[in-house]
């Protein structure tokens, strides 16, 4: 354990350095970064679970909803306005001959009243689909399960009529526009790339399209790692405040899932339960009840219960394969960001190495961080808790949302668009995506892929 945490120094715990990188208005009222809670809420530190947690209270989000494609009315002079702003989508990465401009100068030529609020309308809907909610559908966003909540604040039909009212089409799908940064960094390092130059020019169109897969507007404060880059940023405003290293599942069954969820909780000195596919799979259980000097030694409690199945649960300690915390962040998945005792592996380069979890560099800090803003514990509280060494989850009065995305071409750290390897060759489906005709939208807003528990930090 470091040297901080012996003394219990809070001077030494590092939040001075957490704080040295806040705007400045941040470092005046750190206070007012995050919501403030419920007068009766208070900070909620709780002992070790004897039993299994509730269930995440999160609100559910419909997994698909239906297709909304309105038929509006449309004077000539409006389609003529969209068909400018579907002449000019490829600047959105977006590609214009998908909302058939052809078919739509057609009507508008023909003069048919009721062919041309069919055509302006479809064409419309497939492009305020696409710019809310990614061209790309869900068969080809392999392992992607963060649900887009776009579509329920802003249906077809709302923009739409919205749209027509105010005959502002170019307005209305550029409010549709992901708010993050990077997205306007992409559209300009489009714009500035050669036409001739396909390949580059179609990356670009592929991460911009994986913006437009997330909300729109990601919040105030946030957490965000690009598996890709390993790296995971604490993100207020938009702003990176502080980034830690991390470590992410390997290729193949265990590599990193994306999601969007909420941390619930901050959990220090976590005991780790062990899955079943080690306890039963690999043995591990029967051996530790043969050998209790083992199992004492490797910090292990082993129970048998009266129908034979073994548990193993890693209490507590130093050596504990979640180390010193686990951000708690219930999903199907079971991944959660962690410490690991193994923490010379952040040196290394290549980090995909991990059964599919998040393993954080200066993770007790990131803990300490969380609890003092989402839960209002204080400095001294959340040494005193570290250092106790014994199981405590301090639940959050304000909820951080937190992004395990996936971006092969992005801003790193640093603040300069950098391309990174396509580590789970995730790229290809999409890319392929783009080569073909449009897709009709089917309504689904996460993989219908199976879900694999990655819970083996190991």
């Amino acid at each position: 354990m470091t040297q901080w945490l012996k003394t219990g120094s809070v001077a030494a715990l590092g939040l001075t350095l957490v704080m040295a990188g806040w705007p400045a208005a941040a470092q005046n009222a750190p206070q007012d970064l995050l919501p403030k809670p419920a007068p009766s809420a208070t900070p909620t530190i709780a002992p070790a679970p004897v039993i299994a947690p509730a269930p995440s209270a999160t609100p559910t989000i419909a997994v698909q909803v239906p297709l909304d494609e309105p038929v509006l009315s449309w004077k000539a002079a409006d389609a003529r306005s969209l068909l400018t702003v579907i002449e000019g989508i490829d600047a959105h990465g977006l590609i214009p001959a998908d909302y058939e401009p052809a078919k739509l100068r057609a009507a508008i030529a023909a003069g048919d009243a009721a062919a041309l609020d069919a055509q302006a309308s479809k064409s419309f809907s497939w492009l305020i689909e696409d710019m809310r909610d990614g061209r790309t559908r869900m068969d080809s966003r392999i392992q992607w399960f963060a649900v887009d909540p776009d579509v329920d604040t802003s249906p077809t039909s709302a923009v739409m009529t919205r749209a027509l009212l105010t005959q502002d089409f170019a307005g209305a799908i550029a409010a549709l526009a992901p708010t993050h940064p990077d997205y306007a960094a992409l559209k300009a390092k489009l714009a500035a790339t050669p036409v001739a130059d396909k390949a580059a020019r179609e990356l670009i169109r592929v991460n911009m399209d994986r913006w437009r897969w997330l909300g729109r507007d990601l919040g105030k404060f946030y957490l965000l790692t690009n598996v890709p880059e390993f790296q995971l940023r604490l993100t207020v405003d938009n702003e990176i405040i502080r980034s830690y290293r991390t470590i992410v599942g390997k290729p193949g069954k265990t590599a990193t899932p994306q999601l969007a969820e909420i941390v619930e909780g901050v959990i220090f000195n976590p005991t780790w339960t062990v899955p079943q596919s080690i306890v039963k799979g690999e043995g591990l259980g029967a051996r530790l009840l043969g050998n209790p000097r083992q199992a004492a030694r490797e910090n292990y409690r082993v129970t048998r219960a009266a129908n034979g199945m073994i548990t193993v649960v890693q209490q507590p300690g130093p050596g504990n394969a979640l180390g010193l915390m686990k951000l708690d962040m219930p999903n199907e998945h079971a991944i959660f960001l962690h410490d690991t005792p193994s923490r010379g592996l952040f040196a290394s380069a290549q980090r995909a190495l991990s059964h599919g979890c998040v393993r954080t560099e200066r993770a007790t800090e990131l803990a300490m961080t969380m609890a003092i803003l989402g839960a209002g514990i204080t400095p001294e509280e959340g040494v005193g808790i570290v250092t106790s060494g014994k199981y405590t989850r301090v639940a959050m009065t304000k909820s951080f949302p937190v992004y395990l995305t996936y971006f092969t071409l992005a801003t790193d750290i640093s603040g300069k668009m950098n391309q990174f390897k396509d580590l789970y060759g995730r790229d290809a489906p999409v890319l392929a995506s783009f080569a073909a005709p449009r897709k009709p939208w089917d309504g689904k807003r996460k993989s219908t892929e199976a879900v694999i528990k990655l819970d083996n930090p190991l």
